[in-house]
């Protein structure tokens, strides 16, 4: 079958001290330090056959992550930017949806014809994280397209667990390609779901939202406050298309901070006065990019109010301490969208016309124009550049 391959070279970063675990199995805890000169090569591999529990899937439709984006960029010595675990050669792209034409042994659920979408974290079900519901958090955990590979491909196997049925959003959207292109944004979508509420602890309706990065997870989280019934959600990105994007989305008001700060004006301001100076309940910061967005949450935060760290840097970012102890405010830090039900309860609001996320896909290419639609990702003045099958 055909796929996208991914590859590198194994050279580790000066000061990076490789463990004996990364040396032995050839896994990186952070593919920035050790993984330079990356390359992506369409190429015929061998089309796996599903295990115990598993089953085969034609990949439909795969969205392009800011995690792969990361994957395709290099900083000026050539090493990736992503800053996750990475184990290469591998097939990049977890955000993804297919039909199962293909059953392994002993599975239970699912039937050949069904249309699915896949959750990217493979826990493992049995360490001791997993058995108290923290799969995001498996000590085995592998991620799809990075450490497992992934969708960027003609066919996938994947344990049953993972899996989530869209025969539903199909008959209500009338369209199995409609719904497996608007199937692929649950990923996405579940990743500030289990932010704002699974770890987050929720929001009021009435809140007042601020959400810093309107990518394709400051999109979703733009979606899912205006849902819940936010009163205000105010965006920041420097980036005019994606302001545009988190306006279509549902946010009332996209700054590019860079204009505020030219004009004398701080991200912080703005929020004190859309919101008659209370401040923020929940703030997103999306960004990746906490180095440059803490000091106006700082300076924003409502009483009691909560920041869902969402994006990844793999920096460190100053923290004003006393003034969250003065306000009794949060930090959560989210990773993944396994568990929590997050999933299943993206899938009803999308069958149920709750959400309408389809103003987040702003480009559609073919599966095996995977390389030139990564080129295109470092633009970043799309919201959600979705591959699908021929």
């Amino acid at each position: 079958m055909k796929a996208v391959v991914m590859d590198a070279t194994w050279s580790p970063r000066p000061g990076y001290l490789i463990t004996e675990q990364e040396e032995r199995t050839g896994l990186a805890r952070q593919a920035c330090g050790v993984f330079k000169n990356p390359t992506f090569t369409v190429k015929e591999i061998t089309q796996p056959t599903p295990g115990l529990g598993e089953v085969l899937i034609k990949v439909g439709a795969v969205g392009v992550c800011g995690s792969d984006t990361h994957c395709y960029e290099t900083d000026d010595d050539g090493y990736m930017l992503f800053s996750g675990p990475v184990s290469l050669p591998s097939v990049l792209g977890h955000e993804y949806t297919g039909t199962i034409v293909e059953l392994g042994p002993g599975v239970q659920e699912m039937e050949v014809g069904d249309l699915v979408a896949a959750e990217g974290m493979l826990y493992c079900g049995v360490c001791e994280a997993c058995k108290v519901g923290y799969p995001n958090q498996c000590s085995r955990l592998d991620m799809l397209g990075f450490s497992a590979s992934g969708a960027y491909a003609e066919y996938i196997t994947i344990h049953e667990k993972h899996l989530w049925k869209l025969n539903a959003l199909a008959e209500k959207l009338g369209s199995k390609k409609k719904a497996l292109e608007i199937g692929a944004l649950v990923e996405p979508i579940a990743c500030p779901f289990n932010g704002m509420w699974p770890m987050g602890e929720g929001m009021l309706p009435g809140s007042h939202v601020a959400v810093y990065g309107a990518g394709p997870i400051g999109l979703g989280a733009i979606l899912l406050a205006r849902a819940a019934g936010a009163a205000t959600i105010t965006a920041f990105d420097i980036v005019d298309e994606r302001r545009d994007l988190a306006i279509k989305c549902g946010a009332d008001y996209a700054h590019n901070p860079i204009t505020l700060n030219k004009a004398g004006t701080r991200p912080s301001e703005i929020i004190r006065e859309v919101t008659n100076g209370w401040g923020a309940d929940l703030q997103i910061e999306a960004a990746g990019a906490a180095r440059s967005t803490m000091p106006d949450i700082d300076l924003s935060w409502a009483p009691r109010g909560t920041m869902v760290y969402l994006g990844r840097s793999g920096g460190t970012a100053p923290v004003e301490l006393d003034r969250m102890v003065s306000g009794a405010s949060k930090i959560i830090g989210s990773r993944g969208h396994a568990g929590g039900s997050c999933f299943p309860n993206v899938i009803r609001m999308l069958v149920n016309g709750v959400l309408d996320p389809s103003a987040m896909i702003s480009a559609h290419m073919g599966i095996f124009d995977a390389v030139e639609a990564l080129e295109r990702s470092t633009l970043r003045t799309d919201g959600k550049i979705m591959l699908t099958a021929e």
